[in-house]
């Protein structure tokens, strides 16, 4: 079952394009990792998803609805933590719980959802003392509020000290083993690499890439690099680059790194080395993320695009 499908997605200001035809897929129970430079029209895309924006062209469905007509299903239904959060100073973090859980008329425990995010020390603290960090933690446990069957994250590690940052890692896991689908909007890649099943990479308004990690780095050769600390000279090791399955070869600092497709490369790589009298302790580094989103978006960046549609303080919750 898709829980968000956008069709030919298109959004302009005035002369601008913001989003040039953008068509995703998220199935349900999955966590999705939609990356992009800042500027790639992100945030656009979510503001479209939860209504507080409206495309240009194109279709859009969440939770099996449009949320230019229906928007309100689809907000009860999705938790959302979205940039630029904003507190009420003179509440508590345990206030700002208690009013989301009163206003989608839930149940929840609200000293729970505040362990959860690793504030309870904080729970009575007024919130407009809270640094951005504590701010974002106290969104994320507002948007927990009611176990929504999506979850919408917005560039959520901004602010997040490393504690926080696995904290939000953890959460996010959690929910996808309860069976909710999460959205997380990301220009960090380590964070997004962690918890992702699948990512689509938007570059200048448009979806360059959709898949999961391994599937992406398979596409682009981006294999894994099998790392050997050499005994000696590398000179006897100047044929490597031949052996089938072996797409570069390179020998810094004592050492040869070997991308290779798969296994049995490697193995041809290790014997190779051995024969020649060199093998020392291996290792093998796969393709990182990283590695694999600066493939799909090398070249000039625009950032004339605005990655801001006007945004809530809240109103989503």
């Amino acid at each position: 079952m898709s829980v968000v499908e956008l069709d030919d997605l298109r959004k302009t200001y005035g002369d601008v394009t913001a989003l040039r035809g953008v068509d995703l897929t998220v199935e349900a129970g999955e966590v999705f990792g939609f990356l992009g430079p800042n500027g790639a029209g992100k945030s656009t895309t979510i503001n479209i998803m939860l209504d507080f924006a409206s495309p240009t062209a194109g279709d859009v469905r969440v939770l099996g609805e449009d949320p230019q007509h229906d928007s309100v299903p689809v907000r009860r239904r999705t938790g959302s933590l979205l940039e630029g959060y904003g507190v009420y100073e003179h509440l508590t973090a345990r206030e700002h719980v208690e009013h989301a859980i009163e206003t989608r008329a839930a149940d929840d425990d609200p000293d729970e959802l505040i362990a959860r995010v690793d504030l309870e020390g904080a729970a009575d603290r007024r919130a407009g003392g809270f640094s951005k960090g504590m701010k974002q933690r106290l969104a994320l446990a507002v948007a927990l509020v009611d176990d929504p069957d999506l979850l919408v994250l917005d560039e959520p590690s901004t602010g997040l000290d490393p504690n926080g940052a696995r904290t939000l890692r953890e959460i996010v896991r959690e929910e996808r083993d309860r069976g909710a689908t999460v959205f997380f909007s990301s220009h960090i890649l380590e964070q997004v690499e962690a918890v992702a099943d699948e990512v689509g990479i938007l570059y200048d308004g448009e979806i360059v890439a959709e898949d999961s990690v391994g599937n992406l780095r398979d596409e682009l050769g981006a294999g894994s690099t099998l790392i050997v600390e050499l005994t000696g000279d590398p000179e006897p090791l100047s044929g490597i680059e031949t052996i089938e399955g072996v797409r570069d070869v390179r020998f810094p600092n004592g050492q040869l790194e070997a991308v290779c497709d798969d296994a049995d490369t490697k193995l041809r790589v290790l014997n190779r080395v051995s024969e020649a009298g060199r093998l020392g302790e291996f290792d093998v580094r796969e393709a990182s993320l990283g590695e694999v989103f600066s493939k799909y978006t090398d070249g000039d960046r625009t950032d004339a695009s605005p990655d801001r549609a006007p945004a809530t303080d809240g109103g989503d919750r």
